[in-house]
């Protein structure tokens, strides 16, 4: 259900050999720029959570994936141009069908990191959360 004021998200914790994907977020981005997170973005209208997860994925490493099966979903409120948006996010663990990463801008990064080496990136309490979510049960 879409809702004025509120943004729906999707957001892929992709996993390979016990090893998460994490991406470092552009300094052109005007949301926690050089930030290291997961895939993640606004899904499309009448988009399922699902389909944008994998469509985000592609767009921002990609990379071809499956979702494996919802892992959480979080909130938090955002501010553009003086406005709050409430943002309502979906996560899903995600199994990568292929291997090779492309980035969008030059000045990412990626790492795949074993869950004990998550701290030693830049690497949000939101983010670090979704992760904890696809880890649990895995």
């Amino acid at each position: 259900m879409d809702i004025p004021g509120n943004k729906r998200l999707a957001a892929a914790v992709v996993m390979r050999k016990g090893r998460v994907l994490l991406v470092r977020r552009s300094a052109v981005e005007r949301f926690l720029p050089r930030v290291w997170g997961v895939p993640c973005g606004k899904l499309e209208p009448g988009e399922s959570p699902e389909d944008g997860v994998l469509r985000e994925l592609k767009e921002e490493t990609g990379l071809l994936g499956e979702v494996v099966r919802k892992v959480g979903r979080s909130s938090f409120v955002s501010e553009y141009r003086g406005h709050e948006t409430k943002n309502w996010q979906d996560n899903f663990l995600v199994r990568p069908l292929s291997r090779h990463i492309v980035l969008p801008e030059p000045d990412q990064e990626h790492r795949w990191l074993a869950p004990h080496e998550l701290h030693t990136v830049d690497i949000d309490t939101y983010n670090l959360d979704i992760v904890r979510q696809a880890l649990t049960n895995v």
